[in-house]
């Protein structure tokens, strides 16, 4: 049992602790080329989170991690079988919901670990800010924490080498063997704007990528992956250090 994670920890052990943030692993149910699991994003969410968790704890930050959010935004994944989707509307009325058990029960920060690049929740924040203000939200995309390119050759958008070697340390026995993997090609946008990043638009996924991956994942290794998370986790585990000496009220510098 770790006291740390609401699923696995019971009352007794709550009744007794005062908390000083929660935590909540937000993934996606989807398909990740041929080789990776629909849940891969699940995973990695849920990992990062604990084990940022697990360190905080040994320093007497006492955060709580909720059960993991398994359903992401994948409005451009509806022509892949059972690509599960959640609006940003629900989402919104789904973490409304959550902050105000959290507002209840005396926490008022909530640290959302992302691991899905569908998910954007910054606009939800801003939202959720006149919604909740005694609560604080922030969202962390986990994969963005380190200079991907510094520890693969290719770190690809989808289920490419980064996604692929963190699951291959995590969580090695839903890997297929790599000679198995798509090589994750995709067709880039007629339109320069959207090719230089300038432009926003929904990808229609099913016309990008045809194994639904992003990204070459063939020299994907254990040893990159678990370094990777490794060190994304440290930094994670040094922002919670930093958010809990800082009271809501008094966030910004003199």
């Amino acid at each position: 049992m770790r006291s740390f994670s609401l699923q696995e920890t019971n009352f007794k052990s709550v009744r007794e602790m005062k908390f000083d943030m929660a935590l909540l692993p937000w993934g996606a149910t989807e398909a990740h080329n041929y080789h990776l699991p629909y849940g891969t994003d699940n995973f990695l969410a849920e990992e990062v989170a604990i084990k940022a968790a697990e360190k905080a704890w040994d320093n007497n930050i006492h955060s709580i991690v909720l059960p993991t959010m398994s359903y992401g935004v994948n409005t451009g994944q509806m022509k892949v079988p059972l690509c599960m989707n959640m609006n940003p509307s629900t989402q919104l009325a789904f973490l409304s919901d959550i902050i105000q058990v959290l507002k209840k029960d005396g926490i008022d920060k909530l640290v959302i670990i992302n691991a899905h690049g569908g998910n954007n929740f910054k606009q939800i924040i801003r939202e959720l800010s006149m919604m909740h203000p005694e609560v604080f939200t922030c969202a962390i995309n986990w994969w963005q924490i380190e200079k991907a390119t510094e520890y693969f050759s290719e770190p690809g958008d989808h289920a490419g080498e980064l996604e692929t070697a963190a699951m291959m340390y995590l969580k090695p026995d839903l890997v297929l063997p790599l000679n198995q993997a798509g090589l994750g090609k995709e067709k880039k946008s007629k339109l320069r704007g959207i090719r230089e990043g300038w432009v926003v638009s929904q990808r229609e996924w099913s016309k990008v990528t045809e194994d639904t991956g992003v990204g070459n994942p063939r020299k994907a290794t254990e040893e990159n992956g678990k370094k990777f998370f490794q060190d994304s986790v440290k930094k994670i585990a040094g922002f919670l250090k930093e958010l809990q000496k800082c009271s809501i009220d008094n966030l910004y510098e003199t």
